[in-house]
């Protein structure tokens, strides 16, 4: 389910509303002052200029264009913001559309200094949902808000000839419910990241963490989806990537010990 054309009012629309709100304006003077100075040295033009300017009304539209993306823009910002900020579990995500899943996602990296483009390419069924850039490089990422479901290993190879078809640098995968133990051996050793539950709530907390603004609903205790995350208002961080720590069970003894979120990127324990 692809989303078209971008027109032009999408393109201002997708960038911060500040740099559209500032195309408007230099468009505006554009074309209500710099047309008339580009051809003022013409006689008979110059005249038609200083009597009825012709253009004036596109420099209002093109202003009036632009200051609506803009705040269309600054709409949808707010929204992602919200969005991330009123998180409060994993019942909190897996609560969420498929289609605020991936402005979720997007956002989570968004925080982390990443440029983020919705590409509305993989719609519900998976796909290409997001393109990171950072530092130059591109990250193909999918998003998968599956709850009860696995991602199997056809999902992942599906993404990985992606990754050469798009020539990007990285493929990560960020599914709810996790992945398959072939899935994982599958991603082992290419550049794929696999994203489950709890290492994107540990993302989404990190993120939190880092000066976001306060979350604007009440603070709630929320059953676990799966029993990683524990609600302990003290979280100690990876001794060995310092990312935010879940609580997991031992299926053997029944114990229960901190885990990396990050994993199976990062396997350290507590």
């Amino acid at each position: 389910m692809g989303r078209g054309r971008t027109t032009f009012f999408d393109a201002i629309a997708a960038l911060p509303w500040p740099v559209g709100l500032g195309v408007g304006v230099c468009g505006y003077l554009a074309i209500a002052h710099g047309i008339p100075l580009l051809f003022a040295r013409a006689d008979a033009l110059g005249t038609a200029f200083r009597d009825t300017h012709p253009f004036m009304p596109l420099a209002w539209v093109f202003l009036g264009l632009c200051a609506l993306a803009a705040l269309v823009s600054f709409l949808a910002a707010r929204r992602r913001r919200r969005l991330l900020e009123s998180r409060t579990g994993l019942e909190s995500i897996a609560a969420l559309g498929w289609r605020d899943f991936e402005r979720l996602v997007g956002e989570a990296f968004r925080r982390r200094g990443y440029t983020v483009e919705e590409t509305g390419l993989g719609g519900a069924d998976g796909g290409i949902d997001l393109v990171l850039r950072r530092e130059g490089k591109r990250t193909l990422v999918q998003c998968k808000q599956w709850r009860r479901e696995k991602v199997p290993v056809n999902v992942v190879r599906e993404m990985y000839g992606l990754l050469a078809h798009h020539r990007a640098d990285a493929v990560r995968i960020a599914a709810l419910g996790g992945f398959t133990a072939d899935a994982a051996k599958f991603a082992e050793g290419k550049p794929i990241e696999l994203i489950d539950g709890a290492a994107l709530l540990g993302m989404i907390r990190e993120v939190q963490a880092k000066g976001a603004a306060p979350i604007s609903v009440p603070p709630r205790i929320e059953p676990v989806l799966s029993g990683d995350v524990a609600s302990d208002s003290a979280v100690p961080s990876c001794p060995k990537c310092e990312a935010v720590m879940v609580r997991r069970n031992n299926s053997r003894t029944a114990e229960t010990f901190w885990g990396c979120s990050m994993f199976p990127v990062c396997r350290g324990t507590r």
